[in-house]
């Protein structure tokens, strides 16, 4: 064997031998990052054409069938959820069961189509994280969740991820977990954070890689909820989706926090401004009082306490990123809105994204803060700069 080949392999073999030492990783994807499955056993249904019961579970997201005629008309009515202003929590249509498959298994975020084809999320990063020598299932963790959920109605996930972390340090050996999210999965984990002790988490957590993360929320949260969002896919039909947008109460998390946008005026119209200290004025002018009932359920956690742990706040900026929702005629109010632009990741402006380094002076912990420039929402997943820091990150730490 000549010298390159051995050198290749000693590299190749120093990296296992290190990752097999590094913490293990438990990704947390974020909205609409997470497969779903449903169950039929209805009474009724939208439309003669649509089935009422199946015999099983089957795939509802990712699904195709919100792209086909009539079809997208069952799959709405599957997947919608309703709110109850009295028990405060949603539910899905009587007669439909939606579960979250894969648990633990990093292939259920990689992935979101179950051929493992088409719509991949974490199936670059995943990757990445294999080639160091990271074992799916053992040393790389998932956590899915019910993406349509806020966290008041979140409980069950918030036990299944602790008991996650405490089964993956375990079968590592006793090492520390490093906790990976994206998007909307950074404040659910970080509200996960804060409902732990202290000790619990110097005892089972390393560190935690924020992606994208939506800290303090975002104004295109507010666009969603008049004209719906594409999530940054363009075969995804933003009018029709907005339907399962605004039914989730997991939506008023992602609205912008007050204490970040204070008064500054996120919708303008002739007659009225709108801004987080008028919020229910907007939900009751654009027919969605819901909206401003699910908000108020969601209150309690939405703040900006640190999460007492070690944080790598990753982001990306220089994206034209909505600031402000624009009405020049009262006629065009609420359904045909202008926007103005200003800096962020396209998706989350940037005082969202950068409100954890607030953390560095309110926690002991350290916090380490970093923008990628011309870098989106989604291709933080993929972006090579970003992947190099996680495996250096991880490569790095050997206890």
């Amino acid at each position: 064997m000549n010298c390159i080949g051995v050198l290749l392999m000693l590299c190749v073999c120093m990296c296992c031998d290190a990752a097999t030492r590094a913490p293990p990783v438990i990704i947390v994807p974020g909205l609409g990052g997470s497969r779903l499955e449903a169950k039929l056993n209805r009474t009724s249904s939208e439309h003669f054409l649509c089935e009422k019961t199946s015999k099983d579970y089957f795939p509802i997201w990712f699904s195709y069938e919100f792209l086909v005629p009539v079809v997208k008309q069952c799959w709405m009515d599957n997947i919608k959820l309703t709110y109850d202003n009295v028990t405060r929590t949603t539910s899905s249509h009587p007669g439909v069961d939606i579960r979250v498959p894969g648990f633990g298994n990093p292939r259920y975020v990689e992935w979101l189509d179950a051929e493992e084809r088409l719509v991949g999320v974490f199936n670059t990063l995943a990757a990445s994280l294999v080639d160091l020598g990271y074992e799916r299932n053992a040393s790389l963790r998932a956590a899915p969740y019910d993406f349509r959920k806020g966290p008041s109605e979140s409980g069950q996930f918030f036990d299944s991820l602790k008991s996650l972390v405490e089964s993956t340090y375990k079968i590592n050996g006793n090492r520390k977990v490093m906790l990976l999210a994206h998007s909307m999965g950074a404040p659910m984990t970080a509200i996960f954070l804060r409902k732990q002790q202290q000790s619990w988490k110097d005892k089972f957590i390393r560190g935690f890689i924020s992606l994208n993360g939506v800290f303090a929320g975002s104004v295109k949260a507010l666009k969603t909820y008049v004209v719906g969002d594409d999530l940054n896919e363009f075969f995804i039909p933003e009018s029709f989706v907005k339907t399962l947008q605004i039914s989730s109460s997991s939506l008023p998390l992602l609205m912008p926090y007050s204490g970040v946008w204070k008064d500054g005026v996120l919708v303008e119209t002739p007659s009225k401004n709108y801004s987080m200290g008028n919020i229910e004025e907007f939900f009751v002018d654009i027919g969605y009082e819901t909206g401003w009932e699910m908000w108020k359920d969601q209150l309690p956690d939405l703040n900006l306490d640190p999460p007492g742990v070690e944080v790598h706040c990753l982001y990306g900026t220089g994206i034209p990123t909505i600031t402000r929702l624009r009405y020049d005629q009262s006629s065009h109010f609420p359904n045909k809105p202008s926007f103005e632009y200003g800096s962020g990741d396209g998706t989350v402006n940037l005082q969202s994204l950068d409100s954890c380094s607030r953390w560095t002076k309110q926690q002991k912990q350290k916090v380490y803060v970093q923008g990628f420039s011309g870098m989106d929402h989604n291709q933080i997943l993929s972006d090579s700069r970003v992947l190099k820091y996680i495996s250096k990150l991880l490569l790095n730490i050997l206890h």
